[in-house]
């Protein structure tokens, strides 16, 4: 990937020395006009596009295919769009406030958080658990353990959107149970841009198309397993058939 990028980093430096007065007209020639070197240029891009986009897209996924799996979660989603929406354009403004889509999502985001460890650092020494944390250690949070902790959640394996809806739990991290997007001065700062995205982009898969798997293959049977790359992914992605509604 690096040595893709690096080929139009090359064209680019090459074409700002032979231009007059270029003005800048996108990250790479903010980046070259701030003197950084291929290095920090490409770390910078990798940065952008795994947090930026690889995180949005999978956890899009992986909702989708709880959805197929689980016929009746489906049914109750698309039921309070139908109410919700009534065939008018769909808002961003409006999506993000039903209580069920954002339930799906919550619970998406707690069976599979797209980012299972965050990265930390002990501000002053302290002990966890008879462990001596030393300042400035380096700590990983695992996201994925805590979402999966049998002592705080209920039937953890299920997808069960419902969990959600009495709570109290938002993305803001107020409870240490739930996470997704860390917590404190070093938390997501994409969380005002995915809690605008996701909702409003499953929405729309959900209220203008059917879903279904090709070859008439059994939801129940969907391959749910999981590798980790720049995001928690879908070991095996997910192929789906629209149908448009609309």
């Amino acid at each position: 990937m690096f040595g893709i990028w690096e080929i139009y980093i090359k064209e680019r430096r090459e074409r700002n020395e032979n231009a007059h007065n270029a003005s800048n007209t996108d990250f790479l020639d903010v980046f070259l006009s701030n003197g950084l070197d291929d290095d920090q240029i490409n770390w910078l891009f990798m940065e952008l596009f795994s947090a930026g986009s690889d995180t949005t897209t999978a956890s899009v996924e992986w909702a989708m295919a709880e959805l197929l799996k689980n016929k009746q979660a489906m049914k109750t989603l698309e039921q309070e769009l139908e109410t919700e929406i009534n065939k008018n354009p769909i808002q961003e403004s409006q999506v993000s406030q039903l209580p069920y889509l954002n339930a799906c999502l919550k619970e998406t985001l707690r069976l599979h958080p797209p980012v299972p460890f965050l990265i930390h650092h002990s501000t002053e020494a302290g002990e966890i658990m008879d462990f001596v944390v030393p300042k400035n250690t380096r700590v990983l949070v695992n996201i994925w353990a805590i979402t999966h902790d049998p002592f705080i959640w209920e039937d953890l394996e299920l997808f069960k959107p419902e969990r959600f809806l009495d709570s109290g739990l938002d993305f803001k991290s107020q409870n240490f149970d739930f996470l997704p997007f860390g917590s404190g001065r070093r938390m997501c700062p994409g969380l005002p841009m995915a809690t605008r995205q996701l909702p409003l982009i499953l929405a729309s898969l959900i209220y203008c198309f059917d879903w279904s798997l090709p070859n008439d293959e059994e939801p129940a049977l969907l391959d749910m397993n999981d590798k980790f790359a720049t995001a928690l992914q879908k070991e095996q992605p997910l192929l789906i058939v629209p149908k448009r509604k609309l």
